[in-house]
């Protein structure tokens, strides 16, 4: 039974994340908005419904350990495994605007986070006030998008069609795909964390693990369709949004609605929010490197990804192992790897830089 609904769960996420770009793309032409906003706000609403579920589901539930887990290794997955998995794929080209505007947001509210949650606990006033810059973040993004400083709306592909049909077909379209993300995350998740509950996990390591890589899987097929497709802008939208939304919508509104306090463990504010916190900031001079993703910069991301989903098991499994790794990590490859991100990324902005300036 976990078998079927594991591949049943897979055939729904790579079939809605099929239609879900193709509706969401439409959507774009249709209502003369870039594909950068609908990727920061159509698919990383819905590709983010998945851990809003969870973390609801988890929290009526008793078990808020889920839900702080699923944020923080949904963030890290985000930037980790799907701009690193799907830049390997395909390169990723960045938009200026998301390196102006949103990945700054990105950074801001991760350190937001990090500061509030530093108390060991996200009160209900902290979460309606998360909640409440929701408001103002997509306020200014179709503030923007309005006044022309967002990015450039494609409409070569926008012909003499009847506009309020494909209207609504690309709505169908996310309905449909948006059910089949959900349907799909769930199914593969239930199989998972009963996997892992066999094997007598804690809550907090199912949460940034399989709970995190299951409801983050909208998200990386999303991407990666999106990226193979040539919509890049929905793909590298669509993380930097769901990332925004985890910490707005799936931690900010699951915690105004729950009864309680969400508590933060002592590990979470030691290792799992400042790692969460420097992911988000290695994005700018990632995206800086010519405002692209390259090969290199996503395999490298990559394996920071699988390294900490080892950390994450070994600190529960294996605490020796976990304290080796943390040394390791933090006086040899952590700096080498944040040397090699800034310094390529930098490196690469200065040249294109020179570069455009002695072509003009």
């Amino acid at each position: 039974m976990i078998a079927f609904l594991t591949l049943a769960g897979f055939v729904l996420l790579i079939g809605g994340a099929e239609i879900l770009v193709r509706g969401a793309s439409g959507l774009a032409q249709s209502f003369r908005l870039s594909k950068v906003v609908i990727g920061l706000t159509v698919v990383s609403f819905g590709t983010s419904a998945p851990e809003f579920a969870v973390s609801l589901q988890s929290g009526f539930a008793g078990q808020p350990d889920i839900l702080m887990g699923n944020v923080i290794g949904s963030n890290i997955a985000n930037v980790l495994l799907i701009l690193g998995l799907t830049s390997i794929f395909v390169p990723l080209i960045v938009h200026e605007s998301l390196i102006r505007m949103d990945v700054p947001i990105m950074v801001g509210l991760s350190g937001l986070l990090y500061f509030l949650a530093l108390d060991g606990q996200l009160v209900r006033l902290e979460s309606a006030f998360l909640a409440s810059l929701l408001i103002v973040y997509l306020g200014l993004l179709f503030w923007m998008n309005k006044k022309g400083k967002g990015p450039a709306v494609d409409l070569s592909q926008a012909g003499e069609q009847d506009q309020p049909t494909l209207i609504w077909k690309d709505l169908l379209y996310i309905t449909l795909g948006l059910v089949g993300l959900v349907l799909g995350a769930r199914w593969l998740v239930a199989g998972a964390v009963d996997v892992a509950e066999y094997f007598g996990v804690s809550e907090l390591v199912i949460g940034i693990t399989i709970v995190a890589i299951g409801t983050s899987l909208p998200e990386l097929a999303t991407s990666i369709v999106a990226a193979t497709k040539g919509e890049k802008d929905i793909a590298v939208g669509n993380v930097v949004g769901s990332n925004i939304m985890n910490i707005l919508v799936v931690l900010g509104v699951s915690g105004a609605i729950l009864p309680v306090d969400i508590p933060i463990q002592v590990s979470s504010i030691r290792i799992d929010l400042p790692f969460m916190l420097i992911v988000a900031a290695c994005c700018f001079p990632v995206m800086l490197g010519g405002f692209t993703i390259h090969r290199w910069e996503g395999a490298l991301l990559f394996g920071w990804f699988v390294a900490f989903m080892l950390y994450s098991v070994m600190s529960f499994k294996a605490p020796e192992v976990a304290f080796t790794m943390e040394f390791w990590t933090y006086r040899v490859a952590g700096p080498l790897t944040l040397l090699a991100i800034f310094g390529g990324g930098f490196t690469n902005y200065w040249m294109d830089r020179k570069k455009n300036l002695s072509t003009s």
